[in-house]
């Protein structure tokens, strides 16, 4: 195939198929859906942290990175018979007419909460959700485990069980905190146990002051890297080795880099 100004998405469902034929690609034509499905998580972390970086080049080139896993799992299913990429276009669009029934129907939606409701209200009737625990479980288990707890706590919010207020939400934490303590001299699986339910309630506190989790500890990640940086740079300052200073000299430089 030669080299094009633009290609449809024809052309790269052709691609694909060829990469997958006897004589194409040697790594694409023995892959499977289970031995490339991290791959589509991968490829959806990189298209947002090109988004974020504000290169909208680079978002379209992983943008991109993001369609080729949907079209090779396409090609994939179609190969033994399942479905093709349009069978996977109509499911989208089906999907989005009949939960947007306050566009496409006669439902009504003055705000983003009445659109969302909508949107739930008509997910469970198509999934056949008719208990809340039932719209617990249907909340992928799959998401990064700090994004998961968040939305199971939503949904349980929606379902009236709550904290009243944030000084529930803070006990909690202190509670599990303890227990945690409690725990450490006890079986790795109980310290395992209680360490992942002080995380749930720290996800729970975040809740009542507007912190997403995720983007929360991804700041406080990249904190840490630019303090230890400093550390690092101060060190190098001295002509010192920052892993062979004690422990003492290391506290002494992180505070320094905190103060900065």
């Amino acid at each position: 195939m030669e080299l094009k100004e633009k290609y449809s998405i024809e052309d790269l469902i052709a691609i694909v198929k060829r990469l997958r034929m006897p004589d194409g690609c040697p790594w694409d034509k023995v892959q499977t859906h289970q031995s490339i499905k991290k791959s589509m998580i991968e490829e959806t972390y990189e298209a947002i942290d090109a988004l974020d970086s504000g290169d909208d080049h680079a978002f379209a080139n992983e943008l991109g990175d993001v369609l080729l896993q949907v079209v090779f799992h396409s090609v994939m299913a179609d190969e033994r018979g399942a479905f093709d990429f349009d069978d996977v276009v109509t499911e989208i669009c089906t999907k989005l007419i009949t939960r947007h029934t306050h566009v496409f129907g006669a439902d009504k939606a003055g705000n983003e909460e009445e659109a969302l409701s909508n949107w739930e209200k008509n997910k469970k009737k198509e999934k056949k959700i008719d208990t809340y625990t039932g719209v617990l479980k249907d909340v992928p288990k799959h998401l990064p485990a700090l994004m998961r707890a968040e939305k199971i706590q939503k949904k349980a919010r929606g379902f009236g069980f709550d904290w009243e207020n944030i000084d529930g939400a803070f006990d909690k934490v202190r509670e599990e905190a303890c227990e945690l303590s409690e725990a450490l001299n006890e079986s790795d699986e109980r310290r395992r146990e209680e360490y992942g339910d002080l995380l749930f309630a720290v996800v729970n506190l975040g809740r009542f002051i507007g912190a997403d989790p995720e983007t929360a500890l991804t700041a406080a990640s990249n904190k840490f890297i630019n303090r230890f940086s400093a550390m690092e740079k101060a060190a190098l300052e001295e002509n010192k080795d920052l892993a062979e200073l004690s422990h003492e000299e290391q506290d002494e430089l992180w505070e320094a880099a905190k103060k900065a």
